[in-house]
């Protein structure tokens, strides 16, 4: 049974300033700690890459937030909500501390999906209840 959708999309050129406004601080603000190293890596090579794959974690994070219905409300917060990526590509939704534990008390599975193109970051979530 389907819990909750949500949808974002986000212009990249928005993130592209917020990071030359905060610089680093707001990608922190923004990424897991592994999807920091990830973002910092990917910046250094290749920096509009870099701003993409910012703009598709904010997306999924934003979209996820909508799906569950908690908006960036506690226990829902940027950094307890990691987006992988499976060997295939597939990208999944990690999450960690408090809303880990919110999300696993309600039985729920989420699917995320994303996209980017040059100006425009956008993703989709289905939350599901298992069971």
């Amino acid at each position: 049974m389907i819990y909750g959708i949500g949808t974002d999309i986000c212009d990249v050129r928005r993130i592209q300033a917020s990071l030359a406004r905060h610089g680093e601080r707001f990608a922190k603000k923004v990424l897991s700690d592994g999807e920091f190293a990830t973002w910092q890596m990917r910046s250094q090579r290749w920096p509009e890459r870099g701003v993409r794959y910012l703009a598709t974690r904010f997306s999924a994070k934003e979209a996820f937030s909508k799906a569950i219905g908690l908006g960036m409300t506690m226990p829902m917060t940027w950094r307890s909500c990691e987006i992988g990526k499976l060997p295939s590509g597939k990208p999944v939704i990690l999450l960690h501390g408090a809303l880990k534990d919110w999300f696993d008390s309600r039985h729920l599975t989420a699917h995320i999906t994303v996209t980017d193109e040059t100006d425009y970051a956008a993703s989709f979530c289905v939350v599901e209840v298992s069971g």
